[in-house]
């Protein structure tokens, strides 16, 4: 489940959850949508994935893979007075908000959850190099939330673009390129796979993205 970190090329065949499936070959639901937000009120359009908390789907799920909130802080707040909204979206303990209820509910079907932060500008200017501070923000608390729950996984994305490479960016330097999602999916299934205690999930488990 997400926004287009994970949606990007999904129609090309070259999505985060397309490389995922392939990865693990395993069966594997690709919920997220371009532009989806965890705040977001229309009705129609949030019941098709606009609304990440509409995403889910009750299942009996070995995984679900989350991310978003970036378009929450950037379209949602316009990066300025952001506080209010990522508290919303996840406290500053990782315990309350959107992301913990979701995982919680997740976690109450028998998933794992393993939570995915962004990858980090290429330093070469983007639309969103000024909310490095509220990715950082965002991780940390990602990161105290699946401290809480052994059954919850945090990946930060960081410090997967080297410094000055253009290649893990799309021409808008915001989403991810071929080779990006390609990146991102490869650290997913590593996690999963060391996590299962396999080199590869079995064909049969189920993960929801």
């Amino acid at each position: 489940m997400g926004d287009s970190l994970f949606a990007m090329h999904k129609l090309a065949g070259g999505s985060v959850g397309t490389r995922l499936r392939a990865a693990l070959d395993a069966y594997l639901v690709d919920n997220s949508t371009g532009g989806a937000r965890y705040f977001y009120r229309l009705p129609i359009s949030g019941a098709l994935g606009l609304n990440i908390t509409r995403q889910y789907r009750r299942g009996d799920w070995d995984w679900v893979v989350m991310g978003g909130g970036g378009n929450d802080l950037w379209f949602g707040c316009g990066c300025n007075r952001c506080e209010r909204r990522m508290d919303r979206m996840i406290s500053g303990d990782g315990r309350r908000g959107v992301i913990p209820g979701l995982a919680s509910r997740a976690r109450q079907d028998g998933a794992q959850v393993l939570l995915v932060g962004y990858m980090r500008t290429p330093g070469n200017g983007s639309p969103i190099e000024h909310c490095a501070d509220e990715g950082d923000t965002l991780d940390a608390r990602l990161a105290r939330l699946a401290g809480l729950d052994a059954g919850v996984h945090f990946l930060p994305l960081a410090d997967m673009v080297p410094h000055g490479d253009l290649s893990y960016h799309a021409v808008d330097r915001i989403h991810p390129s071929f080779r990006g999602s390609r990146a991102i999916a490869r650290r997913i299934a590593r996690v999963i796979a060391a996590e299962s205690g396999a080199s590869l999930v079995s064909r049969n488990a189920g993960a929801a993205n």
